[in-house]
């Protein structure tokens, strides 16, 4: 009877160090498939060469928690910043409560409102999250877990912080990355997943042949009228409008041919002496592609321009405080804070990669244009500008501006 009994604990024994085994082998697996995704095109965010110094903690179990669900019905969507700057639209959709090393803990998980129109991410969940190794032992921006509605049975669900990874913005900089909500910041230490990148940043190489050519409603819109004629600026007011206004929009082929007659008209439109700007995106004329005209008041003669694919690849903490307007915002002024300078990059004419510093008032004219590309309008800065912390420092520096100029 003794010998069945210690042949049984053996097996049981064995069957345990095969599941551990097996479960070690399964994330080892997965992370070598994500180095292998990462870096299999030379547009992505890892060179090839710089697999070797992706870094991982050892495998742990004890890192794999059940947690209580508590589905979150009505949420508003809201944007969740970015670390280059502009934002993603978010739902929350549910609590996580779980306990790790016997202290209790919670987290929020979201839900992309952009992705979750693409059948293919519907059911898609968002975990991003903070915890007291960000900065030193992993990365400084937090880190993400992926989840799937179907995961969560029975109002539980398994969250496996082996398989927490860092987002594109550790290797690379030029990505939009979340940053996690303070909602989502845990005071311990999470000792698994990934690691910091043990390399300097690249710089995101740009692939000039990926953007889109005009769609067909596109060039109905820019070949509706003449080529003298302005077009009609969306409104925020309108529903139909908002839905375009508020859409993220794609990259252009630089050499697209209906490129110089969207230019001309979006010229005209925005020099309109009834409703003159300083600067028009293309959804404001309905166009979800990325394409600006900026008057350059840093330029002589302050002339008005057109960017393709502008990013903003770097922007100040120095912050300035100005009154803004927009074509698509009937009858409102606010005060804004945007970056007192920035990091433009462009495609031009010739397929050629620019970049160039820009400061001040036509600083603020990229910054506000460059959102409408994003589906930001100026209210949601001001929004965003209420949740955090400045320090002015009107007492400790003067600024001076010579007679009769612009003032920004």
């Amino acid at each position: 009877m003794k010998y069945t009994i210690l042949i049984g604990l053996f097996l049981i024994t064995s069957s345990i160090k095969a599941n551990a085994q097996d479960y070690q082998t399964r994330i080892v697996q997965d992370r070598q498939e994500k180095a292998l995704s990462l870096s299999k095109s030379k547009f992505g965010p890892l060179p090839a060469d710089q697999v070797q110094f992706l870094d991982y903690f050892p495998v742990d179990k004890a890192y794999r928690v059940t947690a209580d669900v508590t589905l979150l019905l009505g949420e508003e969507t809201f944007k969740m910043p970015t670390y280059d700057g502009t934002s993603n639209p978010y739902k929350r959709y549910a609590v996580l409560n779980f306990t790790l090393n016997n202290k209790p803990y919670q987290l929020i998980v979201y839900q992309s409102a952009a992705l979750f129109q693409n059948p293919q991410y519907k059911n898609h969940l968002f975990l991003p999250f903070l915890d007291l190794t960000n900065g030193q032992e992993s990365y400084s921006g937090g880190r993400y877990i992926d989840l799937a509605t179907t995961d969560i049975i029975g109002g539980k669900a398994t969250i496996d912080f082996n398989a927490a990874y860092n987002p594109y913005c550790a290797y690379s900089n030029g990505y939009r990355c979340p940053v996690p909500p303070q909602e989502n910041i845990l005071e311990t230490k999470i000792m698994a997943g990934e690691k910091a990148f043990h390399k300097q940043k690249n710089e995101r190489p740009v692939d000039i042949q990926a953007g889109q050519n005009f769609s067909q409603e596109d060039l109905a819109i820019i070949n509706q009228g003449s080529q003298t004629d302005k077009f009609r600026i969306l409104q925020i007011t309108d529903q139909k409008d908002l839905s375009i206004l508020t859409t993220t929009s794609s990259d252009l082929k630089y050499n697209d041919p209906s490129i110089p007659t969207l230019e001309k008209r979006m010229l005209i439109t925005v020099q309109d002496p009834a409703h003159a700007g300083v600067g028009i995106a293309a959804p404001q004329i309905g166009i979800n592609k990325n394409l600006i005209v900026v008057q350059r008041f840093d330029k002589e003669g302050e002339p008005f321009e057109s960017y393709i694919n502008p990013k903003i690849i770097w922007r100040s903490k120095f912050t300035r405080k100005g009154v803004e307007g927009c074509l698509s915002i009937p009858d409102r002024r606010e005060e804004v804070l945007r970056s007192y300078t920035i990091r433009l990059q462009h495609i031009n004419k010739d397929g050629k990669i620019i970049e160039e510093n820009i400061e001040g008032f036509t600083a603020v004219i990229f910054q506000h244009e460059v959102d409408h590309l994003y589906g930001i309008l100026y209210p949601d800065r001001i929004e965003q500008a209420e949740k955090e912390e400045f320090e002015p420092l009107s007492d400790k520096m003067e600024f001076y501006i010579k007679p009769n100029t612009l003032r920004p």
